[in-house]
């Protein structure tokens, strides 16, 4: 008969396999076979227990009270740093810009494994935070080591029309005063260099040459004044791709794909795509009287878009809603809002007279596939190709130099996409910086698990029919 030692070391041997079969799969799944020298480790916690890892147990007192709550606080730390890594995480939509497909306060679950999660570019961060630890308001992370990016293999690539959660590309730089850390640094650079020369030549006055020195001389005047004025706008920082806001948008254009946005529509090679169910532009309206609650909640109309309505005249609003004020008579007038400003559409620097109604033409880089660069199109792809991959990029005399030598064509290393609300007039998104390369893909959003109305309190603001909704599902 065996001992109860005996069945309790077989016990120990089959928890040690089970363990090992699984962190070995993890291993080949990462393709990460440095874990291997945790194996001997694994092989002491189960059978040898040579080092005591709960030593504390046999203390007595507050020595063994604090450390079994410092055991058990690591342990779970360790475990949602791990999960929220590899596995999923969860988001909150913070603003309108994909109203009304998903809502500001929708809690969303976030599958990594559905693109395939990144190895830890910046791995040594605290668990639980983006880049700031709450309180105190400094960095939440070491920046070194920075590891390269590389990307596990999920169930399958970003698809057309998917609502993604990526780090925002233009993040990578900031001023440090928590006032200015939203805001998009290179718009808010060429904003202020905009005020400050008010006295500039027409950029379509000038050959491609003068015009790229036009807009870089007003570039480096707005990020001037803000090296000069610290005080209000803090040092100007970088954060590396992982550490940067997370965004959720809807991708609306794919590696390798032409997209062009006409009256609003986008086109892709030539194709109009369908727009979304609830997509939302903005529009000129005198109501005759104030909207009920009962209005509002049926129409979807929130207090931030009555806000709109107050101070800018415009609201943003569905087809139906539309349809629906027009039908109850409560507005004198609604007109579609055509009204668009051209200096801050990208590339900031290109001057196209593209607007966020009218866009493009423009291709959108594929891995591996190539492009003929000339002066009218470098301001289009240099972000990429200095900013994301990593290259030297100069221009001189009208020539392209990218690492010291003349560059007629580039061939890219990342796949890039184009992101945008579904609320496409109150939407911070690619017509405004640009491309979103793969190594700032977070995840797939899944399912709605809460929802509040930040307009309501209490159980009145919690929006039952949305919880445990699937995304795909919101088209």
């Amino acid at each position: 008969m065996k001992t109860k030692k005996e069945l309790n070391m077989k016990v120990q041997w089959a928890k040690f396999i089970v363990v090992l079969i699984l962190y070995l799969l993890f291993l080949y799944w990462v393709k990460s076979w440095w874990g291997l020298l945790v194996i001997p480790f694994i092989f002491d916690i189960y059978i040898t227990k040579k080092i005591k890892w709960q030593w504390w147990k046999e203390s007595e007192g507050p020595t063994k009270f604090i450390m079994s709550w410092v055991d058990a606080l690591v342990f779970a730390l360790v475990a949602v740093y791990f999960i929220n890594l590899f596995f999923f995480q969860n988001y909150v939509i913070p603003s309108s810009s994909l109203e009304k497909s998903l809502l500001t306060g929708d809690y969303l679950f976030v599958s990594k494994v559905s693109y395939g999660p990144r190895i830890p570019q910046t791995p040594l961060t605290m668990p639980l935070t983006q880049h700031t630890l709450p309180v105190v308001e400094c960095k939440s992370y070491i920046e070194w080591p920075q590891w390269d990016y590389r990307r596990v293999k999920g169930f399958g690539p970003v698809q057309l029309n998917d609502i993604v959660v990526f780090n925002y590309p233009s993040g990578d730089t900031l001023c440090s005063d928590m006032k200015y850390q939203a805001h998009d640094f290179y718009r808010l650079c060429y904003e202020i260099g905009y005020q400050r020369y008010p006295q500039r030549p027409d950029p379509d006055s000038l050959d491609a040459g003068l015009r790229r020195q036009l807009f870089e001389a007003i570039y480096q005047g707005g990020r001037q004044f803000i090296e000069e004025n610290r005080q209000e706008y803090g040092e100007i920082v970088t954060r590396p791709t992982d550490r940067r806001e997370n965004y959720v948008k809807r991708c609306v254009g794919l590696p390798g794909q032409t997209l062009q946005i006409k009256d609003r529509i986008i086109y892709l090679d030539g194709k109009a795509n369908k727009e979304p169910d609830n997509v939302q532009y903005t529009y000129r309206m005198k109501l005759k009287q104030s909207l009920s609650d009962e209005v509002m909640k049926d129409l979807g109309i929130t207090m931030e878009d009555l806000m709109s309505l107050n101070t800018s005249g415009y609201m943003p609003m569905t087809k139906h809603a539309v349809d629906e004020l027009k039908r109850m008579k409560i507005a004198d007038s609604i007109e579609l809002n055509t009204e668009a400003e051209e200096w801050d559409i990208y590339p900031l620097n290109g001057n196209l007279h593209w607007t966020r109604d009218n866009y493009g033409p423009v291709w959108i880089p594929k891995k591996g596939e190539s492009i003929a660069l000339d002066m009218d199109n470098i301001a289009i792809y240099e972000r990429p190709i200095r900013t994301y991959e990593g290259n030297q990029l100069e221009v001189k005399d009208g020539k392209i130099f990218i690492n010291g030598k003349e560059a007629k064509e580039y061939t890219f290393k990342l796949d890039y996409y184009w992101m945008m609300g579904d609320n496409r007039h109150n939407s911070l998104d690619s017509r405004y910086w640009g491309f979103v390369p793969e190594d700032h893909i977070v995840g797939k959003p899944i399912f709605i698990w809460w929802s509040s109305d930040p307009d309501r309190s209490g159980f009145s603001g919690v929006r039952w029919n949305r919880l445990f909704r699937f995304v795909d599902n919101i088209k």
